[in-house]
């Protein structure tokens, strides 16, 4: 299926925004993809809250409705003093809001398209709209749709108020250019407490377009100094990754290696995408860098990418979700369930994990305008614990970031909070070890290091001007 991604251009949403207040919009139905017809509507809006229609015509018209309502196909008339019809137009320099006629139902919550009176959207289960004037609503037909009631376009999106900022921050951050130094060389001066491990291996997973290949370009990046790309990324219907990589990161080019690997997947999608048996294999180290996932089965023992003699050093040490902040309210069933399936059998192997809430400057305006203000979101605390009660991951493992997406220059907030992930990554797979040495408690094979003698790799001795 393809990409949805809204049709609105940014004066649009603007205008449209204007008549809603501080909110929110998620894309739930998008006819062009879904289709112009009754019953996929109800099965996408239907018992969402807020809603607001948004209807497009080769007249230029971008007009629709506004409900508080859930649609529920009880087949009652609804009231609902908050609804009202808009109409947006390049001929206008304000959009026109309409409200309904007082004493008079809202809409009809029917099993036909969204009926309200004066305009009846998907009529006969076609791109269509029927227009009555003066049924509920009173306006001139040239006016709303320019009498072209033709739809080249439908979309429905769920209104969440996005609120005020929260009076204290839930996290106290340090924005100085002493801390982020300060969390640079805690990481690069990291070492894992088993004397085979060199570095701590950490898979991102997510659903597709979640941001784990640029989670890791932004890693690099704010380490290098300058931007990079060196995973691919992007947006697409079906995951940009489809292979399994690991990652390497140096400070500065050609600087000292950083003692972390980020590994990536395929996406997870509501059909196919990463299959759990090769979850499986990723954690238990058996899987080659660069092996092709296969949309016909899991990876199997003699496959060329498959790798049967592993130490703990090719196990994962610690599994990170990565989640799009604007998509945590309309995450399909069918993803949760996989994310939760996985969590359980993450759960059942003892490796420790986090979730990374990403694009939290696209889901919250406030964050956009300062993402120092990312702690003090009522949203992204709003969205951070509907996860948690999701997916049963304690809150204390959720951390919001910010990727590099259009940016040319690092910016030294964006990298405090990623360098501030990298820490709690590098925290948790030393839990991991803590749990391999308690397991191993005994036994003469016992691989811990616990001597300053063992010969290793030392990232403290590079030269301080690669820590930019």
């Amino acid at each position: 299926m393809a990409a949805m991604k809204s049709a609105l251009s940014k004066d649009q949403e603007k205008q449209l925004l204007s008549l809603l207040g501080r909110v929110k919009l998620h894309l739930l139905h998008k006819a062009s993809i879904h289709g112009f017809t009754a019953d996929v509507f109800h099965r996408h809006c239907d018992s969402q809250g807020p809603t607001v229609i948004v209807a497009y015509n080769a007249a230029g018209f971008i007009y629709g409705a506004y409900t508080s309502k859930d649609y529920t196909q009880g087949g009652n008339g609804v009231n609902d003093e908050k609804t009202f019809l808009y109409s947006i137009s390049a001929e206008r320099n304000k959009p026109l809001r309409v409200a309904a006629i007082s004493g008079q139902c809202a809409f009809t919550d029917g099993g036909t398209g969204p009926n309200y009176g004066a305009l009846v959207f998907l009529h006969d289960n076609k791109p269509e709209v029927q227009s009555n004037p003066g049924t509920g609503f009173n306006f001139q037909a040239a006016d709303m749709h320019g009498n072209d009631l033709t739809l080249t376009e439908f979309e429905v999106y769920r209104v969440e108020d996005l609120e005020d900022l929260l009076p204290k921050a839930w996290r106290n951050i340090e924005w100085t250019a002493e801390k982020k130094q300060q969390l640079m060389k805690a990481i690069l001066n990291y070492k894992p407490d088993i004397k085979t491990v060199h570095q701590a291996r950490v898979l991102l997973v997510g659903p597709i377009g979640a941001g784990k290949s640029s989670f890791f370009n932004s890693i690099n990046s704010a380490f290098r100094g300058n931007m990079t790309s060196q995973a691919i990324a992007g947006t697409a219907g079906a995951s940009v990754t489809t292979q399994f990589r690991t990652y390497t990161i140096k400070a500065g080019k050609g600087g000292c290696v950083v003692p972390l690997i980020l590994c990536d997947t395929m996406g997870l999608e509501e059909n196919g995408g990463l299959d759990i048996e090769d979850l499986v294999n990723i954690y238990k180290g058996h899987i080659k860098d660069r092996y092709q996932f296969s949309t016909s089965g899991p990876i199997l023992t003699d496959a060329p990418g498959y790798k049967k003699h592993v130490t703990l050093s090719d196990r994962i040490h610690c599994v990170v979700y990565v989640v799009d902040t604007c998509k945590v309210s309309i995450l399909s069933q069918k993803v949760l369930e996989k994310l939760c399936a996985i969590r359980r059998k993450t759960n059942q192997l003892g490796i420790p994990q986090l979730l990374l809430m990403t694009k939290v400057d696209e889901a919250c305006p406030l964050v956009a305008e300062d993402l120092k203000n990312v702690y003090r979101s009522f949203y992204i605390q709003k969205k951070a614990r509907e996860l948690s009660e999701s997916l049963g991951i304690p809150l204390s493992c959720i951390l919001p970031v910010k990727n590099y997406s259009e940016e040319l220059d690092l910016d030294q907030d964006t990298d405090i909070l990623l360098f501030g992930a990298v820490q709690q990554m590098l925290n948790f797979a030393d839990s991991f070890f803590e749990n391999q040495a308690e397991s191993q408690e005994g036994n003469d094979q016992m691989e811990l290091y616990r001597s300053s003698d063992i010969s290793r790799p030392d990232y403290r001795e590079q030269k301080e001007h690669q820590i930019i």
